[in-house]
């Protein structure tokens, strides 16, 4: 019998933990966006979360695939997200004509629906990996980066195929594929995790009372610098600058994440369902005019707890029995076709 690595054991908890803070700030972020032109407060919460919740989900994302990047896993990964892509884009697409009607929605195959972008990078991530294995870390992350920057000077807009933050957070997926949670959790003991910790509290405490006016556009990044308004030649800096911050943020939230087993740990496996599903909860949140109920801290509080409530909720193993074959769609008939077409050919 092979007996498992306690460092891998212990770094797949971390990671778990991770994932499960991480889809909270989703969650919230979500929740609280149409609070934060009203309130201080809510734009200085959406902003720390911003500065590191996507940076840090990507990496994660990339430190699981070294289990399922090549061979026949691989490609069964690669066909299920196609399979969830084209569900809950066809789910969402159809519920906002009749429903939701969000404001600057493209309604294309080609145009991820708002959460769903994820999807549709995930699969471009994979594959551009796949196509850069034979190349060195540093060759990777090198082009990761160039690759980053550079999208932003097209002459497009950004969120056809996702094309935008595919690249701009390719850096982040080839990072966490690299990932070595020895040196990381060789570094982050006990001080020097609880300094880490502090100065991301410290970071929200200053964007609650007085966070600067940065356009939300290179946060969310699915713009060009010409939709930024940046069309400059030098505008490729500043989102070196932003990716300096954004390492800096996430650095400092790891600092917050336990280390130990808990219950949070097994909620940690089922992210992807409160991923896929919360956006429904929100925009039918936001559908029913709600928020024009909403507009003190106590009204804030209770939006913020109620979106760590469900979190909580779609994590539970009961939602993953009920809507398992919509979140996770089998691919295997598709695998068996496959391999049926490969037999026949001559």
């Amino acid at each position: 019998m092979v007996r498992e690595n306690p460092l891998e054991a212990r770094g797949e908890t971390f990671f778990l933990n991770l994932r499960f803070m991480l889809i909270i700030t989703v969650f919230a972020g979500n929740a609280i966006e149409p609070l934060i032109t009203r309130m201080n407060g809510m734009h200085g919460l959406y902003m720390w979360i911003f500065s590191f919740h996507m940076p840090l989900f990507v990496l994660v994302t990339g430190y699981f695939a070294k289990q399922s990047l090549n061979g026949a896993a691989g490609r069964k990964v690669l066909l299920q997200i196609g399979m969830q892509y084209l569900i809950f884009q066809s789910l969402y697409s159809a519920l906002d004509v009749s429903l939701f009607h969000v404001n600057g929605i493209h309604h294309s195959i080609f145009a991820p629906y708002l959460l769903l972008w994820f999807l549709a990078s995930h699969a471009c991530w994979r594959l551009l990996m796949l196509g850069m294995g034979k190349w060195s870390k540093t060759a990777q992350i090198a082009f990761a980066v160039a690759a980053g920057v550079a999208v932003g000077y097209l002459q497009v807009d950004g969120v056809w195929f996702s094309i935008s933050r595919t690249f701009v957070y390719l850096p982040y997926f080839v990072i966490g594929y690299h990932f070595s949670f020895a040196a990381f959790a060789k570094l982050y003991q006990k001080y020097i995790k609880a300094a880490a910790a502090a100065a991301s509290l410290l970071v929200l405490a200053v964007l609650a009372v007085s966070g600067p006016d940065i356009p939300l556009g290179w946060l969310y990044g699915n713009m060009t610098y010409m939709q930024l308004g940046a069309e400059v030649w030098y505008a490729g800096v500043y989102r070196l600058a932003l990716y300096a911050v954004q390492i800096t943020a996430s650095l400092a939230f790891l600092g917050l994440v336990p280390y130990g087993l808990s219950r949070m740990t097994d909620w940690g496996r089922r992210t992807l369902y409160v991923f896929l599903l919360h956006g429904l909860v929100v925009r039918l949140a936001a559908a029913s005019g709600i928020y024009d109920y909403i507009g003190n801290a106590a009204g804030a509080a209770i939006v913020l707890l109620t979106a760590v409530l469900f979190t909580v909720l779609l994590a539970q193993p009961a939602v993953k029995r009920l809507l398992h074959p919509l979140v996770e769609p089998s691919v295997n008939w598709m695998i068996t076709l496959q391999r049926a077409a490969l037999r026949r050919t001559p």
